[in-house]
């Protein structure tokens, strides 16, 4: 795929990515002005995530793992692929509406198992609260699948922006939403927030993802895929045996997830009984994580969805060395962002935090702050690790990649568990985030000795200077700034704003300048992917 080409595609889906995240950042600042980041966050946010981990666990990440990559096989057909996708788009629908309906059935059972410390005595109120927000969100399984599918049509037949912009949508509704909250409805709690808030609150979510998988429908058909009901299996036993080894790989990464969640809820709990009032919890976590995926939503996923059908078709036709060379060039090209954006999580995780949350007090601020710069050590090898795992997809090899996912939430789990019985409650959350990134760290040598299978064997010396080059250009840019900022000491208000936004013109124009000065080749390269996404 020359560069011309993927930079055109790339910038497209940034630009979509960065209105998206922008929109959606604006929602999460003010869903924390409503619902803040102590225990009924947690009942929200363990009912909102339910979907996804759901829709993930047994549709979503295979449908992501095959889609593409048959789809481009599939349009070598007479139809162009019309019929193989109506008949996996009316498979997958049938599965996620019966998914759905058995959620909202079992949803008390998916607290206990989600979120177990909700049903101990003395948080039966929280229990219920959870049971109920779960209920009205979890029709958002159907819709999601929905989305997924329709994008990856799309995706398939070269049109990458719409399933980028598409969350758009879904960003718009909760921001009207919330927004309401703020305006119309007085500050409410755990003990104080009534039914009606809590169905608005929920389907007002559910509508969001609705919204943003029926975007889609017109992108779909501007791309002349005819798409029906058509019931049937008939020519889809490789899909679904490719299925199977993906919901085994993303079963252990739920898994894992849902490990963080437990110990996290377990910790806020635990705090709570001991009178900590500052945000222990899941919500610090998913904040934090939001804006941890910012830098990796925007480089790597643009990248790697417009790069995901070429080196499918590359591997397709045999071309093993250049699949290889778009793999290490998507590696080198996304670290120029990703390595110095996880240094400045590092270094300013709360001044970021207490910046973009201005509604939260000093210590929930600072507190999420912490958690985001132990996500922020591990940002690069997550990035990493998400190339890798659509190079195996590329290459149709679903099994492969269960092994290294199985190590790196070893890793992760474990190391939960004994930062749960180690630390302090109130310090649980972050050594979660350090967990994250150390599991990645540890985790990354593994997969890649697991791809050579198919591309041969690709060495750490291949990108692993690069990467130290432009980590010691983070460092030597930022260390300083650090040590600036804490000299100043606490500000508020405005100057924060613009304490935060010298913070980030300085460091990006020094990084920019020493990494030049230092001769990294990719520089130049993202120089020109960032050219494309401006505005002339």
């Amino acid at each position: 795929m020359k560069s011309h080409d993927l930079f055109r595609a790339s910038s497209i889906m940034a630009l979509g990515t960065i209105i998206s995240r922008i929109a959606g950042f604006i929602r999460s600042v003010l869903t924390v002005a409503v619902l803040g980041t102590a225990l009924l966050a947690d009942t929200f946010n363990v009912a909102n995530t339910m979907p996804n981990i759901i829709y993930n666990l047994m549709v979503g990440g295979a449908l992501t793992a095959i889609f593409v990559p048959q789809l481009v096989k599939a349009m070598d057909h007479a139809d162009e692929g019309s019929d193989f996708a109506s008949r996996l788009l009316t498979t997958i629908s049938a599965i996620l509406l019966g998914l759905t309906l058995i959620g909202i059935i079992f949803a008390p059972w998916l607290v206990r198992i989600y979120a177990p410390e909700f049903a101990t005595p003395g948080f039966e109120h929280e229990y219920q609260i959870s049971i109920e927000f779960m209920r009205y969100c979890l029709p958002q399984i159907f819709f999601l699948g929905i989305f997924t599918m329709l994008g990856q049509i799309a995706n398939s037949r070269g049109s990458f922006a719409p399933l980028m912009w598409a969350p758009i949508a879904n960003n718009i509704v909760g921001i009207i939403l919330m927004s309401y909250f703020l305006v119309f409805i007085p500050k409410f709690n755990a003990q104080t927030i009534t039914t009606g808030q809590i169905q608005l609150l929920g389907i007002g979510t559910t509508l969001g993802v609705v919204a943003q998988a029926l975007v889609l429908v017109p992108a779909v058909r501007r791309t002349n895929f005819h798409l029906k009901i058509r019931f049937g299996l008939h020519g889809l036993g490789k899909s679904f045996s490719l299925a199977g080894w993906t919901l085994v790989y993303v079963l252990i990464s739920q898994l894992g997830y849902l490990i963080t969640v437990q110990v996290a809820t377990s910790a806020a709990i635990r705090s709570a009984k001991a009178g900590i009032t500052t945000g222990v919890g899941i919500t610090p976590y998913t904040n934090a994580y939001f804006v941890f995926l910012l830098p990796y939503s925007i480089v790597t996923i643009s990248l790697i969805t417009a790069l995901l059908p070429h080196i499918s078709k590359l591997a397709h036709t045999g071309k093993i060395s250049e699949v290889k060379d778009e793999i290490l060039r998507a590696i080198r090209t996304v670290a120029v962002i990703t390595i110095p954006a996880g240094a400045a999580f590092f270094f300013f995780g709360p001044l970021i935090s207490r910046t973009i949350f201005m509604s939260l007090s000093v210590d929930d601020g600072n507190y999420l702050g912490y958690v985001l710069s132990g996500l922020g050590v591990g940002l690069a090898t997550f990035s990493i690790n998400i190339i890798l795992v659509r190079a195996f997809n590329a290459f149709e090899d679903t099994k492969t990649q269960v092994p290294s996912i199985l190590f790196i939430n070893l890793i992760s789990v474990g190391l939960s568990y004994l930062l749960l019985f180690t630390l302090p409650s109130k310090w649980v959350t972050v050594g979660l985030a350090a967990a994250f990134s150390i599991s990645y760290l540890v985790g990354l040598p593994y997969t890649l000795h697991l791809l050579k299978r198919h591309t041969g064997k690709i060495n750490l010396s291949e990108f692993l200077p690069q990467h130290l080059t432009l980590t010691l250009a983070s460092i030597l840019v930022m260390a300083p700034i650090y040590l600036i900022t804490r000299w100043i000491g606490e500000v508020s208000g405005i100057i924060r704003v613009i304490e935060l936004l010298l913070v980030i013109v300085v460091g990006a124009g020094g990084y920019f300048l020493l990494a030049r000065a230092l001769k990294v080749a990719e520089v130049a390269t993202f120089t020109q992917f960032v050219r494309k996404v401006l505005p002339r």
